[in-house]
């Protein structure tokens, strides 16, 4: 599924109009992406929880030549499925 069917389907689950459904979906994921960005957590009950993991520098090798490359320290956004979604997509 991709945005455009997601909006759909919320447009249509929530019976309102597409344009709503749009505002609504852009509001949560920028809402998601500037708490992440300012380091906090964001907990959904009953769907799960997106966190900041940061990875130090470290030093690697590409493995097509053999030279030695440096990766830089950075975060990563994670996704944790809760329980109750686990249990909604194991029945």
């Amino acid at each position: 599924m991709n945005k455009t069917q997601l909006i759909e389907a919320v447009a249509a689950k929530a019976n309102i109009k597409k344009k709503d459904a749009e505002i609504a979906i852009n509001s949560l994921v920028d809402v998601i992406t500037d708490t992440l960005a300012d380091g906090e957590k964001v907990q959904l009950t009953g769907f799960g929880s997106f966190d900041v993991k940061e990875r130090a520098a470290h030093d690697g090798v590409n493995p097509f030549t053999g030279d030695k490359m440096h990766f830089a320290a950075s975060k990563k956004p994670v996704f944790s499925a809760s329980k109750a979604l686990k249990d909604a997509l194991n029945k």
